[in-house]
Formats: C-alpha cells, structure tokens, sequence
C-alpha cells in the first residue's frame, strides 16, 4: 500500500446513509477527514415512532449514490482516487448493511482497489481516536449506542477482551423506550436529555440493577419497567401526554441518573478489572450532556485519562468506519468480496474474518 492512503468508508447500519473519505500520511500521524456526508432518515421513521427496517434499506438505495457523488465532490477525489475501500459489514439491520456492503464492493471491483468490511462496533469502539496522532493505545472502551452496551478491554488494534455488556436493553434503546413511553419523539434519547435540564434527578425513585455484583454486566430492562409502571401513579388514564411538564421533566431527568449512575459505577469496576488508567466513551449516548460531565467529574478525581469523541462522531457515521479500514490496511488486513454480511456480528470475531490480501 501507499505511505499515503485514500480510505472511503460507508455506513448502512440502521438509519444513517453515511460516506466519509480520509487521508491517513502514516501511523503517526492522525488522519484528515476530507468529507462526511450523512443523510438521516430520523424524521421518515419518527413517524412510526421507530425504525422500519424495510424503509431503512429503501432510502439507503435512493439516497446512497448522491450521498457518495456528495462526499467525493467535497473531499476532491473521485473513485479512482481512492486506495481502499471499506464499509460495515454487521451488526445492524440486513437488509440496510447490504446496501452499503455491496456497493462498496462494486467500487472495489470497478478499480480494482482493496476492501474492507467493518465492525460497526469496531468503528464505535475507535472513534475517538481518529482526531489523535497517536491512534488507539491500550484502554477501556465503554460503547453505548442504541444496540449495544460494551465494556472492552483495549489491548491493540483488533485485541479486544470483552469484560462486560447489557444482558437485555442497550442504554440507548432504553432511553428510546422511556421516550416513547413518556410520548416524547423518536428518538427519545436526546429529547429525555433536553427536559431532564429543568428535572429534579431525585423526584423519583428508580432502580440501579447489579450495582454490587462483582461482573461489569449492566441491566437496563427493570428501570425501563419501573418508570411504565410509575405512570398510572401519576394520571388515573396512564397517558404521559396528561403530565404536567414540570413532572415530565423529573421523570426524565430521574431516569437518566439511573443509567448514568449504572453506567459510571460499571466503567469503574471494569477499568479495574482491566488495570487501565485510560477509559473511552463512544456511540449515540456518549453525547448525553449528564454523561460526558459526571463522567468528566469522576475521572479527575480518580486519576483516570478520559477519551471522549467529538459530537459528530458519537452517532453512526461513515468517518469511523473509513479510521478501521484505513488501520486494518495498514496491517494488511483486507476482505474477499464474496464475503457476506452479519447482522449479528460481533466485536471479538471481526479480525478473525479478515485475511491477507495480495495487494501490496
């Protein structure tokens, strides 16, 4: 490969149509990101109060070729230009993944560039080290996105331990429950953290699930239970829509140091499991306002590095999946184009899939 690398990157996962193109100049140096174009589909699905899978794929079809033109014109390449090719290969939704997956294999092919098929999680788990010189160095990873909830034990570019996980909701599809219960938009997340501003944390009274277990396993279904089941308790009908705002601000704002509490007393535990001093955040709910500060908070006070990702990389973005593909070309991992797509991927399988090219 070229000491300079042209990486364009796709993601397709859920409900994001993203391209990004980066320029890596080496290892040591951090990489430019010359464009990251993303089209939404957030206000298609908040009709349905959630994602349709079929329209996910849908949309990815039509807005994916403007969306690549988009990025090309603003990086100032064309696909000729590009050394590598990569996109998300699992976990998310099928159908969407295949969109994305297959046209950057027909990319590859037509130039007859390398490819690379990406972790989702992978790209989450690395994020916030695109902007650093140094690339990723041995840490705790915390992921929290809509899907997943992940405590990783960083060693290196694809050695990662699992050291714990949600064993049901992940903490961003737990916020989206709460919101939708709460008769808040999709996604209820950021709308749970712009009404807990003016909340009391301490109005209600909610569960913390496996605080004194000795894993870093973290629970989000009994909370998500507690504040259903709390709602008749406030209005004779159970409609949130009956709430006075003052109150549905409380509840938000309770709800959400619930999991925060969870999820800071489970980061501390796993950073000592792992005997790390360096902890990152990433994914969707890496950007609520309460996280980052109490998170902020207590690792100054416990002497701990905290890594955090600019905004715009917190939620599904194709900038990360083009950092992975650019780092595993480096080491000359790349994919056969007859491999397929797994929505079920997981995180510690990935470099077990990729195999040594022959391009050189």
């Amino acid at each position: 490969m070229p000491d300079t690398l042209t990486v364009l990157g796709i993601e397709s996962s859920c409900d994001e149509t993203a391209v990004a193109v980066l320029r890596s100049s080496g290892e040591k140096e951090a990489p430019e990101i010359l464009s990251s174009v993303i089209s939404s589909q957030i206000a298609i699905h908040r009709q349905h109060g959630g994602v349709v899978p079929e329209l996910a794929s849908r949309n990815h079809s039509t807005d994916l070729p403007g969306v690549i033109r988009s990025a090309c014109r603003k990086a100032g390449v064309t696909p000729a230009d590009i050394d590598v090719f990569g996109a998300t290969a699992g976990p998310g939704l099928v159908a969407a993944l295949l969109v994305g997956n297959s046209t950057a294999k027909a990319l590859a092919l037509a130039t007859g560039k390398p490819f690379v098929s990406v972790n989702h999680l992978e790209g989450h788990l690395l994020s916030p080290f695109v902007k650093r010189p140094e690339g990723p160095v041995p840490h705790l990873g915390m992921v929290v996105s809509g899907g997943h909830t992940l405590f990783v034990d960083v060693r290196g570019v694809g050695d990662y331990r699992l050291l714990g996980r949600s064993l049901d909701d992940a903490a961003g599809e737990a916020f989206d429950k709460v919101g939708k219960m709460l008769g808040l938009p999709y996604p209820g997340g950021p709308e749970i953290d712009r009404m807990a501003v003016r909340g009391n944390p301490e109005a209600f009274s909610f569960p913390r699930a496996l605080m004194k277990g000795a894993s870093a396993n973290v629970s989000f279904s009994g909370l998500k239970t507690a504040v259903l089941y709390t709602l008749p308790k406030l209005t004779e009908s159970g409609n949130p829509h009956n709430l006075a705002e003052q109150t549905l601000c409380d509840l938000c704002a309770s709800f959400q140091r619930a999991v925060t509490d969870v999820l800071i007393r489970k980061a501390l535990h796993a950073l000592r499991l792992s005997d790390h001093h360096t902890l990152s955040v990433s994914g969707g709910v890496s950007c609520n306002r309460e996280l980052r500060t109490r998170l902020q908070e207590t690792c100054a006070r416990e002497g701990v590095e905290l890594i955090l990702p600019d905004f715009d990389l917190t939620t599904d973005n194709a900038a990360m999946i083009a950092y992975v593909a650019c780092l595993k070309a480096r080491r000359g991992l790349f994919h056969s184009l007859e491999e397929d797509v797994d929505p079920n991927l997981k995180l510690t399988e990935d470099l077990n899939r990729s195999k040594h090219s022959t391009h050189s």
